[in-house]
């Protein structure tokens, strides 16, 4: 087992099972973790984090996939590298995560954005056609009236409306679709 200045490497493991049941018995402060290592895989994350809540885990591993990782972060990775990553780099990573920081190769910063920032749901266009009246100051009974439908199905068009932009009531729910051009 090799260490740097400030590090010490309590252990190994030559899986995710053997990991999981080391972890608790060396306490290390971060862990280095492969998201496929065979037994308990990418769980490992979790299962560490459960045993050791103040521990950090760090993915060391060459899946570039968006949904792995998404997956490490979702089970509390504080970072993901890729095996690619220099002696230094993995150092680095090590030491900033101990600090309580994130550590990310920033060639995957993009994707874990993306991964993260789902797209909001597109409005039909009755939901704008409503949005579009309440945005003219028009009532719920106003707006049933002039679109052929019932006040309890405007109402329900505009709690699809607000679901969907992510707001609470009526104001911002024009505010905001004016915002992204949807009632253009």
């Amino acid at each position: 087992m090799e260490s740097a200045a400030g590090i010490t490497v309590v252990g190994e493991a030559g899986s995710g099972e053997e990991a999981v049941a080391r972890a608790p018995v060396l306490r290390p402060d971060v862990v280095l973790l492969d998201l496929r290592m065979g037994g308990v895989d990418g769980a490992a994350t979790g299962h560490i984090l459960r045993e050791l809540p103040d521990a950090k885990v760090v993915i060391v591993t060459t899946y570039e996939d968006d949904t792995d990782i998404l997956r490490a972060v979702e089970a509390g990775a504080a970072g993901y590298l890729l095996k690619g990553s220099s002696r230094q780099e993995l150092i680095d990573a090590v030491r900033a995560a101990a600090r309580g920081e994130t550590v990310l190769t920033p060639s995957l910063a993009g994707k874990l954005f993306r991964a993260r920032t789902p797209e909001p749901a597109a409005l039909s266009e009755r939901e704008c056609a409503v949005l579009r009246l309440v945005g003219q100051g028009l009532t719920n009974a106003e707006i049933g009236g002039r679109l052929f439908i019932s006040e309890a199905t405007v109402k329900t068009y505009l709690l699809r409306s607000f679901k969907k932009l992510g707001v609470s009531d009526r104001t911002a729910a024009v505010m905001t679709a004016v915002e992204r051009g949807l009632l253009s």
